[in-house]
């Protein structure tokens, strides 16, 4: 009996130590496929066109901005159409950069999830934040929320911190630093999108140009082409109309007139009637100026931030008018003094020229003398 308990006992250490054995001591193949995208750089982004210029559109006329605006203009405008739709939703479509008209009503760029073929759309871009950068007086800090969608799914992302920076007249980009969305299960794929401004249309609120998007980590992919974003909300370029409003003005209260005194009926008699001693009047106190009034609470304060921005905006635009006034007087200078230098270098070679008839001299008496009687008819 305790024979084949001891059997038994071998037995069962034999197969605890077999499947211990068999436990795996690495880790994981998840944990392996994950590593393999850690360490991935950043998707390098290439855009299809570097733009030369950017076309603004006003008054359904449309105009290089070189010959038409300025980088001030450029940078107010775009501040006030997407100040102008903070915390709304932008539509995106694909277009094309000729007609400017949309083709697509989303951007499509191939990708690979894991190892699954797909497409990934954005159709619309959530403008859920929009300040001006402490840190270059010519940019723009946004935060956008894209909406990221492929093969039928909605992945979770996060917000992506996007800088707006005008360089120049002609150059204006939005890049972020990339931003996260959960595509598969294995960790976080990084989306980062560069947009190269050429078009703003103020009649109808549209921001295009040309884009490039990768994707890097466990999905990967990417494209470039050319989008326009559509911003729903209409806005007005006209600084008149950012200006504050003017305070409300405090009403005065109003002086209650004091009673008169009713006239006394005379005596019958007044010789018999005592006259009564003039009584002094006191002297009357100076009377207190009536303060301000508080504003009610109905009244809406306005928002400080707000005004000093579009003082701002105003004031940069004067300052831009002035500047093209006095670029404008000094080309039609030029223009002038070369027209002038024109006439006088014109060749008159092959030109008939009629002589002057020059003035007749007075005739001079003749002399005596007859040597010089002979000098004077040889002159």
């Amino acid at each position: 009996m305790l024979k084949k308990l001891g059997i038994v006992s071998a037995l069962c250490l034999a197969l605890i130590g077999c499947r211990i054995d068999h436990r795996p001591t690495g880790p994981s193949e998840a944990e392996i496929e994950l590593a393999k995208f850690k360490n991935q750089p950043a998707p390098e982004l290439r855009l299809k066109k570097t733009p030369d210029t950017i076309i603004v559109c006003r008054n359904k006329q449309c105009a290089p901005s070189k010959l038409s605006a300025s980088k001030e203009y450029i940078y107010n405008t775009l501040l006030h159409m997407l100040d102008s739709n903070a915390r709304k939703k932008a539509l995106i479509c694909q277009a094309d950069s000729n007609t400017h008209s949309c083709i697509e009503e989303y951007v499509s760029l191939p990708i690979t999830v894991g190892i699954t073929p797909a497409y990934m759309y954005i159709d619309d871009v959530k403008l859920t934040d929009v300040s001006l950068s402490p840190k270059n007086t010519a940019a723009l800090d946004l935060i956008l929320n894209w909406g990221v969608s492929y093969n039928g799914q909605t992945p979770t992302c996060r917000p992506s911190k996007t800088l707006l920076y005008v360089k120049n007249v002609n150059n204006a980009i939005m890049e972020d630093n990339g931003y996260q969305c959960k595509m598969t299960t294995i960790g976080n794929s990084t989306i980062k999108t560069l947009f190269a401004i050429d078009y703003i249309d103020l009649d109808y609120d549209y921001i295009g140009g040309f884009y490039s998007i990768g994707v890097s980590g466990p999905a990967y992919g990417g494209d470039s082409g050319y989008m326009i974003i559509r911003l729903p909300e209409d806005i007005s370029v006209d600084p008149k109309d950012f200006q504050p409003a003017p305070k409300p003005k405090a009403k005065k209260p109003i002086k209650k007139s004091e009673p008169k005194p009713e006239p006394q009926p005379l005596p019958a008699n007044p010789a018999a009637t005592p006259v009564a001693a003039p009584v002094a009047q006191p002297v009357s106190q100076p009377v207190a100026v009536p303060t301000a009034q508080p504003v009610s609470a109905t009244t809406p304060a306005p928002n400080v931030d707000t005004i000093i921005r579009y003082n701002h905006a105003a004031r940069e635009y004067d300052l831009a008018k002035a500047e093209m006034e006095k670029q404008r007087k000094e080309e039609y200078e030029a223009y002038k003094k070369w027209q002038d230098e024109q006439a006088q270098a014109i060749d008159y070679k092959g030109v008939k020229v009629l002589p002057v008839p020059l003035k007749k001299s007075e005739p001079q008496a003749e002399p005596e003398d007859k040597n010089s009687l002979n000098e004077y008819q040889q002159k």
